[in-house]
Protein backbone atom coordinates (compact mmCIF):
# COMPACT_ATOMS: atom_id res chain seq x y z
CA UNK A 1 0.00 0.00 0.00
CA UNK A 2 1.22 3.49 -0.82
CA UNK A 3 2.44 5.48 2.21
CA UNK A 4 0.46 8.52 1.06
CA UNK A 5 -2.75 6.50 1.40
CA UNK A 6 -1.63 5.26 4.82
CA UNK A 7 -1.05 8.89 5.81
CA UNK A 8 -4.57 9.81 4.63
CA UNK A 9 -6.15 6.95 6.56
CA UNK A 10 -4.21 7.72 9.74
CA UNK A 11 -5.02 11.43 9.41
CA UNK A 12 -8.74 10.76 8.98
CA UNK A 13 -8.89 8.30 11.86
CA UNK A 14 -7.02 10.58 14.27
CA UNK A 15 -8.83 13.77 13.19
CA UNK A 16 -12.31 12.29 13.32
CA UNK A 17 -11.53 10.63 16.66
CA UNK A 18 -10.27 13.91 18.12
CA UNK A 19 -13.29 15.77 16.77
CA UNK A 20 -15.72 13.30 18.33
CA UNK A 21 -13.85 13.33 21.66
CA UNK A 22 -13.76 17.13 21.84
CA UNK A 23 -17.43 17.42 20.83
CA UNK A 24 -18.53 14.94 23.51
CA UNK A 25 -16.44 16.69 26.15
CA UNK A 26 -17.84 20.08 25.19
CA UNK A 27 -21.40 18.73 25.13
CA UNK A 28 -21.17 17.16 28.56
CA UNK A 29 -19.37 19.99 30.32
CA UNK A 30 -20.82 22.89 28.36
CA UNK A 31 -24.42 22.08 29.28
CA UNK A 32 -24.00 23.44 32.81
CA UNK A 33 -22.43 26.61 31.50
CA UNK A 34 -25.23 27.10 28.95
CA UNK A 35 -27.89 26.56 31.60
CA UNK A 36 -26.30 29.34 33.66
CA UNK A 37 -26.05 31.63 30.63
CA UNK A 38 -29.69 30.98 29.77
CA UNK A 39 -30.91 31.66 33.32
CA UNK A 40 -31.65 28.03 34.22
CA UNK A 41 -33.78 27.23 31.17
CA UNK A 42 -32.73 23.57 30.84
CA UNK A 43 -34.67 22.80 27.65
CA UNK A 44 -33.24 25.83 25.86
CA UNK A 45 -29.75 24.99 27.15
CA UNK A 46 -30.05 21.45 25.75
CA UNK A 47 -31.28 22.74 22.40
CA UNK A 48 -28.51 25.35 22.09
CA UNK A 49 -25.94 22.77 23.20
CA UNK A 50 -27.09 20.36 20.49
CA UNK A 51 -27.04 23.08 17.82
CA UNK A 52 -23.53 24.13 18.83
CA UNK A 53 -22.30 20.54 18.62
CA UNK A 54 -23.84 20.01 15.18
CA UNK A 55 -22.22 23.22 13.95
CA UNK A 56 -18.93 22.16 15.50
CA UNK A 57 -19.05 18.81 13.69
CA UNK A 58 -19.93 20.41 10.37
CA UNK A 59 -17.19 23.02 10.49
CA UNK A 60 -14.45 20.78 11.83
CA UNK A 61 -15.16 17.71 9.71
CA UNK A 62 -15.48 19.95 6.66
CA UNK A 63 -12.06 21.41 7.44
CA UNK A 64 -10.60 17.93 7.97
CA UNK A 65 -11.94 16.83 4.58
CA UNK A 66 -10.63 19.92 2.79
CA UNK A 67 -7.22 19.63 4.45
CA UNK A 68 -6.78 15.95 3.52
CA UNK A 69 -4.60 16.32 0.44
CA UNK A 70 -0.84 16.51 0.89
CA UNK A 71 1.33 18.60 -1.40
CA UNK A 72 4.03 15.96 -1.78
CA UNK A 73 3.82 12.20 -2.05
CA UNK A 74 4.86 10.37 1.11
CA UNK A 75 7.65 7.93 0.25
CA UNK A 76 9.13 6.98 3.61
CA UNK A 77 8.04 6.51 7.21
CA UNK A 78 9.65 9.75 8.31
CA UNK A 79 7.59 11.68 5.76
CA UNK A 80 4.45 9.95 7.02
CA UNK A 81 5.03 11.18 10.58
CA UNK A 82 5.98 14.67 9.43
CA UNK A 83 2.87 15.01 7.27
CA UNK A 84 0.67 13.64 10.07
CA UNK A 85 2.19 15.97 12.66
CA UNK A 86 1.51 19.05 10.53
CA UNK A 87 -2.02 17.99 9.65
CA UNK A 88 -3.01 16.91 13.17
CA UNK A 89 -1.39 20.03 14.63
CA UNK A 90 -3.43 22.29 12.37
CA UNK A 91 -6.63 20.40 13.18
CA UNK A 92 -5.91 20.74 16.92
CA UNK A 93 -5.29 24.47 16.52
CA UNK A 94 -8.56 24.90 14.62
CA UNK A 95 -10.39 22.93 17.35
CA UNK A 96 -8.83 25.14 20.03
CA UNK A 97 -9.65 28.41 18.25
CA UNK A 98 -13.24 27.30 17.69
CA UNK A 99 -13.57 26.36 21.35
CA UNK A 100 -12.11 29.65 22.57
CA UNK A 101 -14.40 31.58 20.23
CA UNK A 102 -17.46 29.77 21.57
CA UNK A 103 -16.43 30.30 25.18
CA UNK A 104 -15.74 34.00 24.54
CA UNK A 105 -19.17 34.61 23.00
CA UNK A 106 -21.01 32.60 25.65
CA UNK A 107 -19.09 34.36 28.43
CA UNK A 108 -20.12 37.76 27.03
CA UNK A 109 -23.76 36.60 27.03
CA UNK A 110 -23.36 35.27 30.58
CA UNK A 111 -21.82 38.53 31.82
CA UNK A 112 -24.71 40.53 30.38
CA UNK A 113 -27.17 38.17 32.01
CA UNK A 114 -25.42 38.46 35.41
CA UNK A 115 -25.40 42.26 35.15
CA UNK A 116 -29.13 42.29 34.37
CA UNK A 117 -29.82 40.12 37.42
CA UNK A 118 -27.85 42.46 39.69
CA UNK A 119 -29.74 45.60 38.70
CA UNK A 120 -32.02 46.84 41.44
CA UNK A 121 -35.64 47.17 40.49
CA UNK A 122 -37.26 50.61 40.62
CA UNK A 123 -38.46 51.69 44.06
CA UNK A 124 -42.05 52.91 44.48
CA UNK A 125 -42.38 56.63 45.32
CA UNK A 126 -41.73 57.39 48.99
CA UNK A 127 -44.26 59.28 51.14
CA UNK A 128 -46.83 59.22 48.40
CA UNK A 129 -50.48 59.00 49.33
CA UNK A 130 -53.31 58.61 46.90
CA UNK A 131 -55.40 61.75 46.44
CA UNK A 132 -58.91 61.73 47.85
CA UNK A 133 -61.55 63.59 45.95
CA UNK A 134 -61.19 65.29 42.59
CA UNK A 135 -57.74 66.46 41.68
CA UNK A 136 -56.68 69.64 39.92
CA UNK A 137 -56.80 67.92 36.53
CA UNK A 138 -60.30 66.46 36.87
CA UNK A 139 -63.25 67.89 34.95
CA UNK A 140 -65.17 70.65 36.74
CA UNK A 141 -68.28 69.59 38.58
CA UNK A 142 -71.50 70.23 36.67
CA UNK A 143 -74.07 72.56 38.22
CA UNK A 144 -77.72 71.68 38.47
CA UNK A 145 -79.90 73.32 35.76
CA UNK A 146 -81.89 75.65 38.06
CA UNK A 147 -79.07 77.04 40.17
Amino acid sequence: MDLTVVTYVAYLLISVGLTVWVARTLTKNGRIFLADVLKGNEKLADAVNHLLVVGFYLVNLGFVALYLKTADAVTETRGLFEALSVKIGVVLLVLGVMHLGNVYVLNKIRRRSVMERKQTPPVPPQAWTPQTGPGPWSAPATRPAGA
